[in-house]
């Protein structure tokens, strides 16, 4: 038996870009659309089995009207895009500061959306860090979610 661990192919090859590729007013961005399973595994994964996220009879009596998908799996699907875009060279992904504005449910699309803001060169690191901040809105127009990120990436593989 092998010790490596086997993920599936991401849907897109590995961006890598670095970090002198990037410039402020860069943006970037996914549409994902949201199912039971985001919620199903997000319980599972994070062992949070609140009735609002699993319970389709609870959450329907509650003020949201059914299940709602968990703050850190939004949050998880929200940074998606920014991991891609530097996969291979992403260095660390440093901070992630997401506020909530609304729920997100199963049959959802997200449309997330990053701009890069600020660029931290950091030579002795081989390359710096990427500031840079998200909106994720609904199939409806509404700003469900806003973040902001950074992460350090450097100048090769």
């Amino acid at each position: 038996m092998s010790d490596r661990l086997i993920v599936p192919r991401p849907r897109a090859p590995y961006a890598g870009r670095r970090f002198a590729q990037f410039a402020v007013g860069d943006s970037f961005g996914d549409d994902v659309q949201v199912t039971d399973g985001h919620l199903a595994d997000g319980a599972r994964l994070i062992g949070d089995f609140n009735p609002l996220h699993v319970d389709a009879d609870f959450a329907g009596r509650s003020r949201f009207g059914g299940c709602i998908l968990h703050g850190v799996i939004t949050s998880a699907l929200m940074s998606a895009p920014f991991g891609n875009l530097a996969a291979g060279t992403a260095i660390g992904y440093l901070e992630h500061d997401t506020r909530f504005l609304a729920p997100v449910r199963a049959g959802d699309t997200l449309r997330i959306t990053w701009t890069v803001v600020a660029l931290a060169p950091k030579p002795a690191r081989g390359g710096g860090i990427v500031t840079a901040e998200c909106q994720a809105h609904n199939q409806h127009g509404v700003l469900v979610a806003t973040a902001v990120g950074k992460m350090m990436v450097g100048e090769g593989a």
